[in-house]
């Protein structure tokens, strides 16, 4: 039994590293290959690449807070948040792997994004998607993990809950 719980760890370790350095590898090679607002297209326009640098939060939203609130609403409370959120991924013993690798996911890319902010003093953001009825805001690869992470769990409890309304 220790040793299963061992491996999990590691593999819940390895996911969560994996989403972090996807994210960093990523926004590094954006950094240094835009410029600001630099606009290129892929795709017909439909997928751009677009550097910008984030302040705020989703959708630069605090990003006119006064520099001590910013920080602690931006960086502190979500990095309070991420730290329960580890230490319950690796001590919840009953947690089921859909569960796990979302909150893994979901945790790397916050991780990912609280760096940027705390390191560099804003999030770079440099993916947009444009298809007319479908359109984004400028985002990142943190973004996406938490995205995926999220879609996981949501999906997850969806059809668990499905499958009890059949049951019962």
């Amino acid at each position: 039994m220790k040793s299963q719980t061992i491996i999990k760890n590691i593999a819940f370790f390895v996911i969560l590293l994996a989403n972090i350095g996807c994210d960093q590898i990523s926004k590094n090679i954006a950094r240094q290959e835009l410029s600001d607002y630099e606009r290129i297209s892929y795709i017909k326009n439909h997928f751009t690449f677009t550097k910008v640098e984030n302040t705020g939060a989703f959708l630069s939203l605090g990003s006119a807070l006064p520099d001590f609130i910013k920080f602690f609403l931006l960086s502190i409370v979500p990095l309070l948040a991420l730290s329960y959120g580890i230490v319950f991924l690796f001590r919840k013993q009953n947690l089921s792997k859909v569960s796990a690798v979302a909150l893994c996911f979901a945790i790397g890319g916050g991780i990912g994004n609280i760096y940027d902010r705390i390191i560099h003093g804003s999030v770079t953001d440099f993916m947009h998607i444009d298809f007319g009825f479908f359109e984004t805001g400028i985002f990142n690869m943190a973004d996406v993990s938490i995205m995926v992470g999220m879609v996981l769990f949501f999906g997850q409890s969806y059809f668990k809950n499905s499958n009890n309304a059949v049951k019962n």
